[in-house]
């Protein structure tokens, strides 16, 4: 199967009842070094890093390319979900939220967004995600989005769960 071409990078910013999802700006830098730091998140993604590697190494205007975007409320970052092309054909849902939000729905408003957006530009192409088994809310989530399991296998020291996205659910 051939991959569609690429939509146009950034799109306009997606608006949804309580968040924006937008391109990547200069000053949402000290989130992401938040973020990636968190040891709450990195519990889930294999390990936070060290605040002082991300601020040596973060370039300027973090997550600049196709498919990523930027989660704000109020106009504040406060998480990121991406949308990635892999090597077979599919795109891979990803996201990371800063655990002061966790709880209050953003995630699956935010993932509910990006996946129309996909299905709009990427149509046909189906959609996978990848889960620490040890997640529950985040499988519980990937449910909700209207993933279901296709296999299990053990990867980055941990059990990880890989669900597709079926086309006929209403994500949300």
């Amino acid at each position: 199967m051939t991959a569609p071409a690429s939509a146009a990078w950034p799109p306009a910013p997606i608006a949804t009842e309580r968040l924006v999802l937008r391109a990547s700006e200069a000053r949402d830098r000290p989130m992401f070094v938040a973020l990636f730091s968190s040891e709450e998140v990195g519990a889930h993604k294999g390990g936070a890093r060290p605040r002082a590697e991300l601020e040596e190494a973060m370039p300027e205007v973090p997550g600049q390319r196709p498919g990523f975007f930027v989660v704000t409320a109020e106009d504040e970052m406060i998480g990121a979900v991406t949308l990635d092309r892999r090597e077979d054909g599919s795109t891979e849902l990803g996201y990371l939220f800063l655990p002061r939000v966790w709880g209050h729905g953003y995630a699956i408003e935010a993932c509910a967004a990006a996946l129309g957006w996909c299905a709009d530009e990427r149509p046909g192409e189906p959609v996978v995600v990848t889960i620490r088994t040890a997640n529950t809310r985040s499988l519980r989530l990937a449910a909700r989005l209207g993933f279901t399991e296709v296999k299990r296998f053990e990867e980055w020291g941990a059990e990880q769960w890989r669900g597709e996205l079926s086309r006929q659910a209403p994500a949300g």
